[in-house]
């Protein structure tokens, strides 16, 4: 995906959680819990792997920020999964690197095993 075509890049009409020099963080447009937020590198570059050190260090503080503000919101939130898709063959469907930090709350979806049941 292009600068040309990308959605985080294109569109900046984004309602914003957060902001830095190098990231932004928005609700994720198709959340999987209430209050599933994305935080985004600006600079257009494909996958997490592919980030410098410096936009790791911006979005891992938006993402502090982030959980931060989301907990303070919603005292129901008791954890969260913080991660990122790389790769079609791992689910990622915007080619523009993104972490994906979405709120559990107890009961909503039980997590998967640590290791499968014998």
């Amino acid at each position: 995906m292009s600068d040309a075509t990308c959605p985080f890049c294109v569109v900046r009409s984004f309602t914003l959680i957060a902001d830095s020099d190098l990231a932004f963080a928005i609700r994720d447009k198709f959340p999987v819990r209430p209050l599933h937020t994305l935080i985004i590198p600006k600079r257009h570059v494909s996958d997490i792997f592919s980030t410098s050190r410096e936009e790791r260090e911006a979005l891992h503080q938006l993402a502090l920020e982030c959980r931060e503000a989301i907990s303070r919101d919603d005292p129901e939130v008791q954890g969260f999964n913080f991660g990122s898709n790389v790769g079609a063959a791992a689910g990622q469907k915007i080619f523009h690197a993104h972490l994906h930090l979405i709120p559990r709350r107890i009961g909503d979806t039980p997590p998967p095993p640590a290791r499968p049941n014998e």
